[in-house]
């Protein structure tokens, strides 16, 4: 892969993405290929909020690979208070061999990378989920055998989960239909850009506000939280606005038969999806989860094997 860092999808070749990808399934498949392919390397985890799925699948990942992850929460590194992020990068430059990082703020990412002379992992931000996305694009390959023309209904906030699989998408082939109330629609930018990578490889880039018309003949129906960590304060205001929005039975009917329920967690059951459908035969959200391990051992040998 050309890139040193993962920032964006939108910032790799359709071919990179394709990398990750193949890697994440040789990887899943036979483990022990590379079980040494990060012998005696470490990498600087930096969290500025909670995490599961992010910390145990990068620091399991380090470690089945043959290094060490070193995880730094807020009482041990307050990027911007106690020290700024140039400093913070120039200093694990000189300790670590990889930086992945979990922000409020995207600039803080691409802060990092600028000031980093080792690759930094956009673990996410409040702006893009790149992690996330390759992981679900993934497991799509594995339900489907194709990413090329498979529709994917995201339904709820236009997020972060939202940007990243509106670029996977249209590096994949794939067709990403968005619906979002109107006051929570995706970052035009980002949709713009989206569109652009699409005219190279076939994909469609779709966003409105009907819940029916997203889903309508979908492969793949994703939502997301409501609420999301910093967003607390705005719950039951967001509960209020997103209710149209909640997959449930009657919004699966109307996708594709045979069609997969997507969900990046945490769920919050009962809000943006209902029991019925997360714990249905439809539901792939934990193996959507597993797949972030195989995804991230993946981008972690390619950005830090090759390095001395």
């Amino acid at each position: 892969m050309k890139s040193t860092d993962l920032i964006s999808i939108h910032d790799l070749q359709r071919d990179e993405v394709l990398e990750i990808l193949d890697l994440a399934d040789r990887i899943k498949h036979d483990p022990r290929v590379h079980r040494e392919a990060l012998s005696r390397k470490t990498l600087a985890m930096i969290f500025e909020m909670p995490s599961l799925r992010t910390r145990v699948s990068f620091e399991a990942g380090m470690t089945q690979l043959g290094g060490l992850a070193i995880c730094l929460g807020p009482p041990d590194i307050s990027m911007g208070k106690r020290e700024s992020v140039a400093d913070v990068a120039r200093t694990l430059s000189g300790m670590a061999d990889g930086i992945m990082a979990r922000t409020f703020s995207h600039q803080a990412i691409i802060d990092l990378a600028r000031h980093a002379s080792i690759p930094v992992i956009n673990g996410l931000s409040d702006h893009l989920h790149p992690c996330q996305a390759l992981a679900d694009f993934l497991t799509i390959r594995e339900v489907f055998g194709r990413c090329e023309g498979i529709k994917v209904a995201y339904v709820g906030d236009g997020n972060n989960v939202a940007h990243s699989l509106m670029y996977a998408g249209a590096k994949l082939g794939a067709r990403v239909s968005i619906a979002t109330p109107p006051d929570y629609a995706p970052d035009p930018t980002v949709v713009a850009n989206a569109r652009r990578d699409a005219g190279a490889t076939g994909a469609i880039i779709e966003t409105g506000h009907e819940v029916l018309a997203a889903v309508a003949d979908a492969d793949v129906v994703y939502t997301d939280t409501w609420a999301s960590m910093g967003q607390e304060a705005e719950h039951e205001e967001r509960v209020a606005v997103f209710r149209p929005y909640q997959v449930n039975a009657a919004v699966m009917a109307r996708a594709r038969k045979g069609a997969i329920f997507m969900h990046c967690l945490p769920a919050h059951r009962g809000e943006e999806v209902t029991d019925e459908v997360i714990e249905s035969e439809a539901s792939v959200v934990f193996r959507q989860a597993a797949n972030r391990l195989h995804a991230q051992k993946a981008v972690l040998v390619i950005l830090m094997g090759h390095r001395p």
